[in-house]
């Protein structure tokens, strides 16, 4: 089949099987019937993301390469930011972000061993964890219910001076209270850093400006796993306007080295081997000079590739479950008598990832949840709950030290006993969104 022709015919020849393969045997629709499983969340493709993973792997690049490059620019262009780096996952996206403080870079605004940075308990755990294994103190502060973000009246209590940072999460899509943490964070001469993971697409309104979330505090995070508003199977990003900042991101993802120059080009500085750098010999190889003990958080072609298809259907995406989120929240407006609906944060407009739902004093999360989950309705706690509790925290809580609370967590802790969500994906349909307030009006009988 492929003997008569060239390498560009034969692989549009491969490309176009392909477009066939996807549109006969992937992506078949079939009417939703009561009963049918319903994921909180799922992939959104079709032959367009398959034939660019194809296309990628006939290269046989497999590292970052040109399907990265452009991954790269799309996203900055879209958040409307000048510097974006892809990454392997969104828990590397946020290592990267804290780890870029700690560079000896920024000299005396450079986290420390035994610095605080102010967060959450109620969140993801790769959130904190960068912190706690690099040597700084997490201080957890409450958060707001129906928002489920941080309690921003508790941040002046929760300030020292060992203060460097705050790092917390945009909860299920709904942005924080982004104005407050702002000037609280320029106030102290503070680093914020937003985890957008879930909330890719929201937006905030500050300063009279719409901006999207992820681009307002110093450095943002992505992360593209199946279930968040774009996929690329694992993979992450990076965003800030920092050219500093950007250079540290890029050095700590890229085995901590101090070049520059992407893989596979040399001497883009036209200085390789006549720089002096710490003690090393006058002109060593600078491909081979660390200003940082970094590590190697690259992204593959193939999975850039599927990213980029992606991109171009993010706003129908970010659209679609802003629509489902509104019709899902219509439909169980009438049992406000029993359980607390979700609502988003002043001057925001979100992007929802999940619909969060908290159980009032009488009625059961287990009873609902596990209704829900016989009749086919995909579950989800709010991650960790009360992160503190677990078992990765034993020690520190017997030791009594690695970790500072202020204030109480009554709120973080209702959130563990007493919530749970349910996905509102661009996959669901309006019979899907019925179906699930159908069975919660059943369940809270």
């Amino acid at each position: 089949m492929l003997e008569n022709k060239t390498e560009i015919e034969a692989r549009k020849y491969i490309l176009k099987l392909v477009e066939e393969y996807c549109n006969k045997f992937h992506n078949q629709k079939k009417d939703f019937k009561d009963g049918d499983r319903i994921p909180y969340a799922s992939r959104i493709y079709d032959s367009e993301e398959m034939v660019n993973l194809v296309d990628s792997s006939l290269e046989f690049w497999l590292t970052s390469g040109r399907y990265t490059d452009e991954f790269e620019k799309e996203l900055a262009a879209y958040l409307g930011v000048k510097y974006c780096s892809a990454v392997n996952s969104g828990s590397s996206a946020n290592l990267l972000a804290f780890m870029s403080l700690t560079s000896p870079l920024l000299g005396k605004r450079a986290v420390k061993r035994g610095d605080e940075v102010i967060t959450v308990a109620a969140g993801f755990p790769t959130t904190v964890t960068p912190y706690i294994q690099f040597g700084a103190v997490p201080v957890f502060v409450d958060i707001t219910i129906p928002q489920y973000n941080i309690d921003v009246r508790m941040l002046e209590k929760a300030l020292s001076d060992k203060t460097k940072a705050v790092m917390i999460a945009h909860t299920l899509g709904n942005p924080f209270d982004l104005k407050t943490v702002v000037d609280f964070c320029k106030k102290h001469d503070l680093w914020l850093i937003e985890d957008n993971c879930d909330a890719l697409g929201s937006k905030y309104t500050i300063d009279g400006k719409e901006c999207f979330t992820g681009t307002i505090g110093d450095i943002g995070t992505s992360s593209f796993y199946p279930p968040h508003h774009m996929t690329m199977g694992e993979g992450g990003a990076v965003y800030t306007n920092n050219p500093l900042l950007n250079k540290i991101v890029r050095s700590f993802r890229d085995w901590g080295r101090d070049c520059s120059c992407p893989s596979g080009v040399d001497n883009l500085c036209k200085h390789r081997f006549d720089g002096q750098y710490g003690e090393l010999p006058k002109g060593y190889d600078h491909k081979y000079v660390y200003s940082h003990f970094g590590y190697n958080l690259k992204i593959t072609d193939m999975q850039a590739a599927v990213g980029c298809a992606q991109l171009k259907k993010l706003p129908s995406f970010v659209e679609k479950r802003k629509y489902n989120f509104r019709l899902l929240k219509e439909k169980l407006s009438d049992l406000q008598d029993k359980i607390i609906l979700p609502e988003e944060c002043s001057g925001s407009d979100p992007s929802w990832f999940g619909f969060m739902i908290t159980c009032k004093e009488g009625v059961s999360r287990n009873v609902v949840v596990n209704y829900l989950e016989k009749n086919g309705i995909q579950t989800r706690n709010l991650f960790a709950g009360n992160l503190i509790k677990h078992p990765c925290f034993d020690e520190m809580r017997r030791c009594g030290e690695g970790y500072r609370v202020v204030g109480g967590l009554e709120n973080t802790d209702k959130v563990m006993n007493d919530s749970f969500w349910i996905g509102v994906y661009p996959g669901m349909t309006g019979a899907k969104i019925s179906y699930m307030a159908k069975k919660i009006h059943e369940a809270l009988r």
